[in-house]
């Protein structure tokens, strides 16, 4: 199947876990790819791999928490493949753990810009590309934490992906009408750098219906249901990909 056939999309966070996972679903689906990371070398290094496979890739290294990091994605989307019709704002870090009264103002910045207000100068980047192709989908990566618990220590991290369904609904009520949707992918526990140690994802699998935490690919699978044909009238929504972490406790 090539879902996303003639399609370009930008996915930042894109060196590892998630991220890394939906630039390759997407690429075999037939988008041409745009990849965004810190981490130059992985980046490259899944670029050329997509590239070996017959895909369409391009890598732009930079900072999400950069306005200028989005105008590049843009410039680069526009100059190898012809414009962008999706974009997933997936880059995110976890930052301090410790209990909110603990926190300084320099914790819970970092956070805040890498999770939220990345999202934020992402889309608004992002929207005009779109709107000259005659629309797209976004996809904003967010948490089971935050949206259906809290977990100790992760107020700050809890808050900024939260953030993200308010985001993707105010893009749907602002551009609805203009053929461009956007949806939150609420994310439960994955098999990722961010999952910590054995005992860390031993315990998160226990928070979930399905008593194990989710392969990257799986989360991916979720994100090419909202950036595809599949979903045309799915907008300002919140996709739980979290192995029932919502439903039960």
């Amino acid at each position: 199947m090539t879902l996303l056939k003639d399609k370009v999309a930008i996915v930042t966070g894109a060196s590892a876990g998630i991220g890394r996972a939906i630039a390759l679903l997407f690429a075999g689906q037939g988008a041409a790819v745009v990849l965004c990371a810190r981490r130059a070398e992985m980046l490259a290094d899944l670029a050329g791999r997509i590239t070996a496979s017959g895909g369409r890739a391009a890598a732009v290294a930079g900072d999400v928490c950069d306005p200028a990091t989005h105008d590049r994605l843009i410039a680069c989307a526009a100059d190898r493949f012809g414009g962008v019709d999706i974009a997933v704002n997936n880059a995110g870090i976890v930052g301090a753990v410790r209990p909110l009264a603990d926190l300084t103002p320099q914790d819970w910045q970092p956070v805040l810009a890498t999770n939220l207000t990345a999202a934020f100068l992402g889309a608004r980047a992002q929207i005009p590309a779109m709107l000259a192709r005659g629309g797209g989908a976004m996809v904003f990566t967010s948490s089971f934490v935050g949206t259906s618990v809290g977990l100790p220590g992760m107020a700050a991290y809890g808050a900024a992906k939260a953030g993200l369904m308010g985001l993707a609904k105010g893009i749907a009520a602002d551009y609805g009408d203009r053929n461009i949707r956007a949806n939150a992918l609420i994310v439960g526990g994955t098999d990722t750098d961010l999952a910590g140690d054995a005992q860390q994802r031993a315990w998160a699998a226990g928070l979930h219906a399905m008593k194990r935490i989710a392969d990257p690919t799986e989360i991916a699978q979720a994100a090419l249901f909202l950036c595809s044909p599949m979903s045309s009238f799915v907008t300002g929504s919140a996709l739980y990909a979290d192995g029932g972490n919502a439903a039960v406790k």
